[in-house]
């Protein structure tokens, strides 16, 4: 069956089971010439897992019940999510974002970004006297106890040098490194750094990565570590996260099928770019990423019959909705959507507002 448009009404919840639902045809094209009759048809498939993950929903949530109990203006250290289009969302509600606490006025209440921060923010925001509400993401939170487990507070007979796997300067990998003393860790970019690294004590190593990587450059790496240190110690679960690895598998399912995939999310977002490489690796003979309908470039899509669509973890599904609404009024869409795994996890808000 062919048919247009997507439902108008669209809520963005912690459970990513997205259903599309068809309707008649837009009786107002946009700027394309065709009419309804003789509109070019294009296959659309919709990648499922896609868009917020628990993580994101939650430190949004945080912004909005801060803004709520106790009025705007509320400072946020970092954009709380890597996506202008939730930031500026939170802005028009009364959130201004900073990038550090020296821009916060005293007395002010901040929250902090769910990618996380090092331990001397807190300090710092207790320090001013600043209320301040912590929106990292819990699993987030995981990796730095996994860090300070590792650490053992320094003790010679206890601790191991950490070997983070992740990408230098992003803010999780920034907050993470920061829940230790300097020194006690040492990033590990790629394949590359792991077959070069030389810890002074190789005997007594443990590794821990980032949330967002990708699972098979992720999975290269650890093997590499492991041949090279046999004692090194590993995680007690899996570091990327639940959303990260669904949302890649969702892109494999797809990716062979399709001539184009479009990736929606922001160019800062790990999540985000890594879902784009792992489409290109999957088979598809180009992947893009867009942060938003108004970036698109609708070139790209000439030629293409089969066009993939995910959003990375911070790319709410209104762009998603957006983006189709926009091609129905271009093609005739038959749209698929193709679900790997349905997601009902949710995540209590921190005290005082959960």
């Amino acid at each position: 069956m062919w048919f247009s448009v997507l439902s108008p009404h669209f809520e963005q919840k912690a459970v990513m089971s997205q259903t599309v639902l068809p309707q008649t045809k837009s009786k107002n094209p946009s700027s394309s010439s065709k009419t309804a009759g003789t509109l070019p048809r294009l296959k659309v498939l919709l990648a499922g897992p896609r868009g917020f993950c628990a993580g994101v929903d939650r430190a949004i949530r945080v912004v909005e019940e801060a803004i709520r109990r106790y009025g705007a203006p509320v400072y946020v250290r970092h954009e709380i999510v890597h996506n202008r289009t939730v930031v500026e969302m939170l802005e028009k509600k009364g959130a201004i974002f900073v990038e550090e606490l020296d821009e916060v006025p005293e007395d002010a209440h901040v929250v902090f970004s769910a990618h996380g921060v090092p331990k001397s923010v807190p300090v710092e925001a207790q320090r001013r006297n600043l209320l301040y509400l912590d929106a990292t993401c819990p699993l987030v939170s995981k990796v730095h106890r996994e860090a300070e487990r590792h650490y053992a507070n320094g003790d010679p007979e206890e601790s191991r040098h950490i070997l983070m796997i992740g990408h230098a300067g992003h803010p999780e990998v920034v907050g993470t490194m920061g829940q230790l003393p300097p020194g006690a860790v040492t990033l590990i970019n790629d394949a590359e750094e792991a077959r070069t690294v030389q810890p002074e004590n190789q005997d007594r190593l443990a590794f821990i990565t980032q949330t967002t990587l990708s699972v098979d450059d992720t999975a290269e790496i650890v093997k590499i570590l492991r041949e090279r240190f046999p004692n090194i110690e590993g995680p007690r679960r899996e570091d990327i996260c639940y959303a990260t690895t669904n949302r890649q598998e969702a892109v494999k399912q797809i990716a062979s099928s399709c001539d184009l995939m479009i990736v929606i999310g922001s160019p800062n977002s790990s999540n985000s770019q890594r879902l784009r490489e792992v489409a290109e690796r999957s088979g598809a003979p180009r992947a893009i990423l867009l942060p938003r309908l108004d970036d698109l470039d609708w070139s790209v899509l000439e030629g293409v019959e089969a066009l993939g669509i995910t959003a990375g973890a911070s790319a709410p599904e209104s762009l998603v909705q957006e983006m189709v609404q926009a091609l129905s009024h271009r093609y005739e869409l038959q749209i698929e959507e193709r679900s790997v795994k349905e997601e009902h996890v949710t995540f209590r808000l921190p005290f005082p507002l959960g």
